[in-house]
């Protein structure tokens, strides 16, 4: 599941909304749906992104919330580090082979670590 998808699976259910009824509503089958908080589907469109904070009347900073997650949920990543350091490379490839080894715990304290090592560059 990817970060938009548990979101959006949040969401459903926090208003008793059924797959196929948010699915109908929004012009999306109940499949294709199900994949998009599965995973199985790339981030979604910005269009639908705003057919669906429109359907659950989202407003600021949660809608920004949504698209931010919908940003960070590509399922199949890839990482171009040619041209960067080797450290570059070592770190993506060390993700690449062991992110399933981390449990919740440790992937949310690494993720805190590069972002706040990104936010002391800005």
């Amino acid at each position: 599941m990817t970060p938009f998808g548990e979101k959006l699976r949040q969401l459903r259910g926090e208003r008793g909304v059924s797959q196929k009824a948010m699915a109908e509503a929004i012009g999306v089958s109940a499949a294709y749906l199900s994949a998009l908080e599965h995973g199985r589907r790339g981030a979604p469109t910005w269009t639908l992104i705003q057919k669906i904070i429109g359907y659950f009347n989202i407003i600021w900073d949660d809608a920004e919330e949504l698209a931010r997650l919908a940003e960070s949920s590509h399922p199949r990543v890839k990482l171009d580090t040619s041209g960067l350091t080797p450290a570059a490379t070592e770190l993506a490839n060390l993700l690449a082979e062991n992110i399933e080894k981390l449990d919740e715990a440790e992937l949310r304290r690494i993720t805190a670590s590069i972002r706040a090592a990104l936010g002391r560059r800005g």
